[in-house]
């Protein structure tokens, strides 16, 4: 399990801190509300770009509301008294997720002095600006954020099927279809965030979440940077996690996320990540000689898969577009594309006739 720090070593420990420190668990609870015609409050933590997009939105009355209260709420800004507050959905470090009333999403509050007491403010305000300007049906989208004076509210997507986590923890294993079908969604979202500039650094099942049909979404991107250079040299993430680059120190670009999904794709089908060990030692030494052993119950697409993931020279990796196009990838996926992604596909491949 995940310690209060938010990153799983081999052991259970914490290596370092994950983002605001949240264990952002949606679980079989009602979803949660927010009113549709209050506007933003800008404040340190949230995008410009996304306070200005609401400020917009704001502007527009809603259909059948009276022209008097339609005036009235013009300039209104987000209080947590504008939100029903229901069950808790989950319990972090640093604050705690419930579900609130209007549509449907989930309302993580975060405590500002435990956020300044680990210094995490500029860290905060850096998840928020990256995961707000995200829009892809396979990443948990940040809607909104406001604060108090002793509080900070972000409000997200709610994902009804919870953690992926918890569903590994049930299964132990997931099979080769649900499996495949994970790593198609994971790496169309990462060729996107890595279109956008953005490193997730953190891929791992405490930190995907299930929509209403099974889909996966990224949620957490307290480790996440938007870099033009893609250049890096920081450590972080999860011990069972952690490319090569990271351990030796090198300079590393966006491919660490490559690494990630070839580890996150064994730990499905076996159970556990493939370097773990008794000891933080011994799984770094693992980490550092590759060393992979297959159990007999992978099948041989998947070990192929894998083992093109997971090499010593980065440079050998697979890209996420031959990630894409594995035939152990594409045959068994299941994935299942929002109505406009189905429509774009459909309008794609249908041939026109002149």
């Amino acid at each position: 399990m995940e310690s209060p720090g938010g990153v799983r070593s081999a052991t259970g420990t914490s290596l370092c801190g994950s983002g605001s420190g949240m264990e952002e668990a949606h679980p079989e609870c009602s979803p949660a509300w927010i009113p549709r015609s209050t506007r933003l409050r800008k404040t340190p933590f949230s995008p410009p770009s996304l306070v200005k997009s609401h400020q917009k939105a704001a502007r527009k009355p809603s259909r059948g509301q009276p022209a008097g209260e339609r005036t009235r709420q013009r300039g209104r800004r987000f209080t947590i008294d504008d939100f029903e507050i229901g069950c808790p959905l989950g319990k972090g470090k640093f604050g705690n997720v419930y579900r609130a009333r209007h549509f449907i999403v989930a309302l993580k509050v975060l405590f500002q002095s435990r956020i300044e007491k680990e210094g995490l403010g500029h860290q905060l305000r850096g998840e928020t600006e990256i995961q707000a300007h995200l829009q892809h049906h396979n990443i948990l989208r940040l809607y909104n954020c406001f604060h108090d004076a002793r509080r900070v509210y972000l409000i997200l997507e709610y994902a009804p099927r919870g953690k992926l986590y918890k569903e590994l923890q049930k299964s132990h294993m997931f099979d080769k279809l649900c499996t495949a079908t994970v790593m198609e969604e994971l790496a169309d979202a990462l060729t996107y965030c890595h279109d956008k500039k953005v490193i997730h650094r953190d891929i791992k099942p405490e930190n995907l979440v299930l929509g209403l049909m099974g889909e996966v979404k990224m949620a957490d991107f307290g480790w996440s940077v938007h870099i033009p250079s893609l250049r890096r040299k920081t450590m972080c993430g999860t011990l069972d996690y952690l490319p090569l680059e990271m351990i030796e120190g090198k300079t590393y670009n966006e491919k660490v996320d490559l690494w990630c999904l070839g580890v996150l794709c064994y730990e499905l089908l076996v159970g556990n990540p493939p370097f773990e060990s008794a000891s933080h030692s011994e799984t770094y030494r693992r980490i550092l000689k590759v060393d992979v052993r297959f159990p007999a119950s992978i099948p041989l697409g998947a070990r192929d898969l894998i083992s093109r993931l997971l090499r010593y020279q980065p440079s050998e990796w697979l890209l996420l577009a031959q990630v894409l196009k594995h035939p152990w990838v594409r045959a068994p996926s299941r994935r299942v594309l929002p109505p406009a992604a189905q429509m774009a596909s459909l309008a794609l491949s249908t041939p026109i006739l002149l």
